[in-house]
């Protein structure tokens, strides 16, 4: 008995292979057939049948009794694909539904592919016989043929397969452009055993007469992956060792080899092509778990959404690797539950239903399977996926106003204030086009005194007053206001009347401001009118008609204070003489602000501004210009060129007659003047030589007037050695630049002011030096030590164990505060082995003039210390520092022996110094 595995292809139609369609015919070979000749398997195709090869009865015959074990199979491949081929001319024109008798154990696909619908065993008793029905849909016209054995192939066959090397009494392989064609071994993949399975059995004529032996190379075999095909070099059967892998490798090309016991080659190498054939054993799975798609709301049946896409590694070519799709549920199932359906080929979605509405629905989960087996639900493999769908707004609800009448108030002459809310509702998407209201005023404001802009926020719109309202001339206000949307409404849809909405506004009135008119008010007088003249009344009025206030005037700007105003009648005077040559006055206009101020509650204030044109009357007398000059002592070649100016103007002011004055007497002598214009005039020497200096010339200027002023300036002229060139050569410059004597005299001051400095700090420096050698005085120079003892921060240099304190050394009463070490600072390198003790404070000596004196009572001192440690005990002194340039003493040398030395007196200076004695005194003990 012999199983078969589900879904594996129990009947295929026969069909020439590439190998030999050259006496067969010829025809496409992308169809998953078998070779009616050399029964290779052929793909499937994925469409309609093709037009099948016809066979005789011969050859359906001779594919029956061939002598092979699988001839019953292969017999019944060839009949069903002949009545196959009865009806395949009328499916491009009606659909055909093909039944059998025996559906638990077979089903039929469209294409006539006969499957095994379970496991199967094989049973030479009973035969199974297998009936097929095609029934034309249309027509209702029906077909009948029979299977007459659908016995499953035996898993393995006793007999294999032989594949002889080349030669010519071989009639099973065919001769192709002189090269011999095996045919591929086809092996499918994931074969549950038993190992090793024979395939094929490799033989040479030469076996006859001498021993062979065989072997197979390449990949699989001898190369990676190693160990898959083995063959018994002897019989030269070829099995697989393992089963196989269709994805990851789907064919395997070996080369067998015969070679002789001595290893010489008796046949050429021929090529094996073993096929893996596919097996459904990889389920389809989708590139992203979780699709993201919209779509607009309202769309129409058909609208495209998003496609979804699966991938199965099973070959695409053949039913396990083509896949189907379809919608197992939707969420929510509003307004119905198939509002999506999917292209079972492509996976891509649509709809298929209208009522999309975001503002009910607005979202669509659907999840999506894909499967194998060209969507067969009981043989083929799925997966599923999920699919949001977001449905997305489009503008199908207009806003509409919350109430048909609003109201709002607001005082007079106020601007940029809100003085309505107007509140609206829109079930689009917030915060989108569709949904961000726009207000317009379409009725009531015809002078535009009102805007009605958007609250991004709260979608409102925001009644504003943009330009002033008198109450005492309109008090009430009704306006029209529309909303729309941002983009235009979805066709179809209309603005209801709540879209529109009627706002009441009050003007409240309050206190104005008076104001002056005409304002500025403009009048033209002569300049030097007198004070006390009366000159205009500049009143204001009361905006507010039905409030009887009064209104008092002040003066709030007058530059030269030449006016006064009466504060009841706003009658203006003058108080000083009004001159058109003042520097108030620009451009012959003299400007003076007022105020009125009423009595109402708060009180409210308004300025107006009076402007006087002053008329030119000839009231100022013309000077000279310039005022000085230089001359050369010798009147050639040069003379100086004056003019006069007036600060009246014309017909008041040029031209102008120059004279020089009877008055001194040497005037006339000296100068002369020529009138060159009616402006200028030229003054010159008269004599042939002046001497140097300064000379004033009084010159008598007279204007054009209708009144003419006459005035006598003076012209300040110096007189100088010229060069050859007419310019002054002496040192009078200075004069001549204008040096005052202010000027000189503020620069000896700070001339003085600087000596000043100096000396005293030339008197500061000198009473420091003083007070610096008085210090010095202090120290007797005979008791200073530091004489013959240098001071050194550090001693530096010797042995670890030697630092003493020689600050002590140093005249004690000459030390500086800063310079005294602390008690207890040590080197850094060393550790105390027990608290450091505190000695008594000893006396310093006054004067130690001698070292010698100075050590002795120091030791005498530590001798007598009660506190002090024993003598064998580790000694802390104070850190004498580091990096001394002294050098260290280690190197110094005695200027004798060691062994001419006396060292008993050191057991005269106390229990320290005894174990040094000991050391070297030479004792015994």
């Amino acid at each position: 008995m012999a199983s078969l595995p589900p879904s594996l292809p129990l009947s295929v139609r026969v069909k020439l292979c590439f190998d030999c369609q050259n006496k067969c015919g010829s025809f496409p070979i992308s169809h998953r057939y078998l070779c009616c000749r050399c029964f290779s398997l052929l793909p499937l195709h994925q469409g309609a049948f093709p037009e099948d090869v016809c066979i005789s009865e011969q050859q359906q015959q001779g594919a029956m009794h061939s002598g092979r074990t699988d001839c019953i199979y292969l017999g019944t491949a060839i009949k069903l694909s002949l009545w196959v081929k009865a009806v395949t001319s009328f499916r491009p024109r009606t659909f055909l539904r093909m039944e059998c008798n025996n559906p638990s154990d077979f089903r039929i696909e469209a294409d006539g592919v006969v499957y095994a619908a379970r496991s199967l065993q094989r049973s030479p008793q009973h035969a199974l016989v297998l009936l097929v029905k095609a029934i034309d849909g249309t027509t209702q016209q029906q077909w009948t043929t029979q299977v007459p054995d659908a016995s499953v192939p035996p898993a393995g066959n006793t007999d294999l397969m032989e594949i002889s090397f080349p030669s010519r009494r071989n009639s099973q392989l065919k001769r192709m452009k002189r090269d011999w064609v095996i045919p591929p071994i086809n092996v499918p993949e994931n074969s549950r055993g038993p190992f090793p399975q024979e395939l094929v059995r490799i033989r040479s004529d030469h076996d006859k007469s001498r021993a062979l032996r065989y072997s197979v190379t390449g990949p699989g075999a001898d190369q990676p992956p190693t160990g898959i095909f083995i063959i018994d070099p002897i019989s030269g059967e070829l099995s697989v060792n393992k089963p196989l892998d269709r994805e990851h490798i789907s064919n395997f090309h070996l080369r067998a080899h015969a070679v002789d016991l001595n290893g010489n080659q008796v046949e050429n190498p021929i090529d094996i092509v073993i096929n893996v054939i596919d097996m459904n054993d990889n389920r389809p799975e989708f590139t992203h778990q979780i699709w993201n798609g919209t779509v607009p709301e309202g769309s129409k049946p058909g609208t495209f959404v998003m496609t979804v896409t699966s991938v199965d590694k099973d070959d695409p070519k053949t039913a396990n690797g083509m896949l189907r799709y379809k919608i197992l549920s939707q969420t929510p199932e509003s307004p119905t539950s198939n509002m999506f359906t999917i292209n079972n080929k492509t996976g891509g979605i649509i709809t298929v239903a209208a009522g999309l509405d975001r503002e009910k629905v607005p979202q669509y989960t659907l999840i999506i399977q894909a499967t194998d087996m060209e969507g067969n639900p009981m043989y083929g493999l799925s997966n599923t996926a999920t699919a949001v769908i977001r449905i997305t707004d489009v503008n199908d609800n207009p806003p509409e106003f919350t109430a048909e009448m609003f109201s709002g108030e607001v005082r007079e002459n106020r601007v940029n204030v809100i003085v309505a809310n107007l509140t609206v509702t829109d079930k689009d998407q917030p915060n989108t086009p569709a949904w961000n209201a726009v207000y317009k005023i379409t009725g009531g404001d015809s002078t535009g005194r009102f805007s009605v802009p958007t609250d991004p926020t709260t979608n409102e719109g925001l009644v504003t007053v943009v330009k002033p309202i008198d109450y005492e001339t309109s008090r009430t206000f009704v306006l029209t206001v529309e909303a729309k949307n941002e983009v235009p409404l979805a066709r179809g849809i209309h603005y209801p009347h709540l879209s529109t909405a009627t706002v009441s506004i009050r003007v409240m009135d309050e206190n104005e401001s008076p104001y002056f008119e005409p304002n500025p008010k403009l009048i033209k007088l002569e300049e030097g009118l007198m004070p006390e003249s009366a000159l205009t009344i500049f009143t204001a009025q009361d905006p507010d008609r039905f409030m009887r206030q009064k209104i008092t005037y002040s003066k709030l700007s007058d530059p030269a204070n030449w006016l006064r105003i009466d504060p009841n009648t706003g009658r203006i005077t003058t108080i000083a003489t009004l001159d058109r040559e003042s520097s108030y006055v620009k451009n012959n206009l003299y400007n003076a602000t007022f105020m009125g101020l009423d009595d109402g509650k708060p009180p409210a204030s308004g300025t107006g501004t009076l402007q006087i044109y002053l008329l030119d009357i000839n009231d100022n007398a013309p000077k000279v210009f310039p005022q000085e000059a230089e001359i050369c002592e010798k009147p050639e070649p040069n003379a100086i060129n004056i003019t006069a100016v007036d600060g009246d103007l014309n017909p008041n002011a040029g031209p102008f007659a120059f004279e020089l004055a009877h008055r001194p007497f040497d005037v006339r002598r000296n100068w002369t003047i020529t009138r060159i214009s009616g402006d200028h005039a030229q003054v010159g020497l008269k004599i042939g030589f002046l001497e140097s200096g300064i000379y004033e010339i009084p010159i008598i200027i007279t204007d054009s007037g209708n009144l003419p002023m006459s005035n006598t300036s003076y012209l300040r002229v110096k007189v100088c050695q010229c060069d050859i060139n007419g310019d002054c050569t002496d040192q009078q410059h200075i004069m001549a630049a204008g040096l005052g004597t202010g000027a000189i005299i503020a620069i000896l001051l700070c001339i003085i002011i600087l000596l000043i400095l100096v000396l005293l700090f030339v008197v500061w420096m000198k009473r420091r030096d003083k007070e610096r050698q008085a210090k010095q005085l202090l120290i007797d120079p005979e008791d200073d030590v530091r004489d013959n003892i240098l001071k050194y921060d550090e001693e530096g240099g010797g042995e670890e164990d030697q630092d003493y304190d020689l600050s002590q050394l140093q005249q004690p009463d000459t030390l500086e505060p800063d310079a005294i070490k602390p008690v207890g600072i040590r080197r850094l390198d060393e550790r105390p082995l027990h608290p450091e003790p505190q000695y008594p404070m000893r006396s310093a000596a006054p004067h130690p003039g001698d070292i010698g004196d100075f050590i002795n009572e120091g030791l005498k001192a530590a001798d007598n210390d009660p506190t002090a440690p024993p003598y064998d005990s580790l000694l802390v002194f104070d850190y004498e520092g580091s990096g001394s340039t002294a050098g260290s003493l280690s190197s110094l040398n005695s200027s004798s022996s060691g062994g001419d030395q006396d060292y008993d007196y050191l057991n005269d200076w106390g229990p320290r110094f005894r174990k040094l004695a000991d050391m070297y005194g030479g004792c015994d003990d």
